[in-house]
């Protein structure tokens, strides 16, 4: 089956791809040397199907080997846009940005959307194994999660969509340290599962949430295993820019651009991008670092 998104203008999907290392974390899979992107999922129906992602002629096309019913297309439209900020309006931020050399490279390539999973569960979770720990290991936790909890697509064992909350709700600690290695981050992802299948947490309410970035952020903390580094990233993945996520490559990074190398502190990257108000984070997320070592 086969149909088709009409992006906004500008639109690059390599960029949305590679906005982050989201697309090198299971069930996302990298196509055609980087310019497409597939993505096992369970639709609402309980249906698991594999979405390929392309662009082409102007348009973002999504293909399945499945067919869908007419609701499940709609289910994958609206997910497919949410999953490539298709809907985010980053015409103000290119505006304001237009005389800035350091965001020129930016602009130029329709960077500014940042790819996201379909749940914000997902986001979480993610976010929860990306902490204190290497990169590679993330992969590895993410894969071995999808793989041992995730519903296996029909007519291939090796694809899992992401499991849900129920599928992890369902698991104890011990096993996920066991089977998935998640170490320390076991009790967190646990919570998290058994909160949302149990109903005292909307978690997916906070994604279309209305409360100010301030008091969104405040309601992220509450969740464990997430610091305020992990709460401004979930509100990058929310088009929320207005908190920066700074650590320690942050930190280094600003003392080299406006400080000669001197030590800073986080206060210090905070007023650097100060100027870009509601978009400081996207500004900081943009910029061209490349004159610094």
């Amino acid at each position: 089956m086969h149909f088709s998104l009409t992006p906004p203008t500008p639109f690059s999907l390599y960029s949305v791809i590679h906005s982050h290392g989201w697309f090198q974390l299971a069930p996302f899979e990298i196509l055609n040397d980087g310019q497409a992107v597939a993505y096992t999922t369970q639709l609402s129906t309980g249906k698991v199907t594999r979405l390929e992602i392309r662009a082409a002629d102007n348009l973002i096309h999504i293909s399945t080997k499945e067919d869908l019913s007419a609701d499940e297309e709609a289910e994958v439209r609206k997910s497919a846009r949410w999953m490539l900020s298709m809907d985010t309006n980053l015409e103000e931020f290119y505006e304001a940005a237009k005389d800035e050399p350091r965001l020129q490279k930016a602009i130029q390539k329709g960077a500014g959307r940042i790819l996201r999973s379909p749940s914000l569960f997902e986001d979480v979770v993610k976010t929860i194994l990306t902490t204190n720990t290497l990169w590679n290991a993330t992969k590895s936790m993410t894969r071995k999660l999808v793989s041992a909890y995730g519903t296996a697509h029909p007519h291939d064992p090796n694809l899992h969509a992401f499991p849900k909350p129920e599928a992890v709700a369902s698991v104890s600690e011990e096993e996920l340290k066991e089977t998935v290695r998640v170490g320390y981050r076991a009790p967190f992802i646990a919570e998290l599962a058994r909160r949302i299948a149990d109903g005292s947490l909307d978690l997916e309410g906070l994604r279309t949430s209305q409360l100010p970035s301030k008091e969104l952020r405040a309601e992220f903390l509450k969740i464990k295993g997430l610091g305020p580094y992990a709460a401004a990233n979930l509100l990058m993945l929310l088009g929320r820019y207005d908190f920066l996520p700074i650590d320690s490559w942050a930190l280094k990074m600003v003392s080299l651009e406006w400080h000669n190398g001197a030590p800073v502190k986080p206060a210090d990257v905070d007023k650097a991008f100060s100027r870009w108000g509601n978009y400081k984070g996207l500004a900081y997320w943009l910029w061209d670092w490349t004159s610094n070592p």
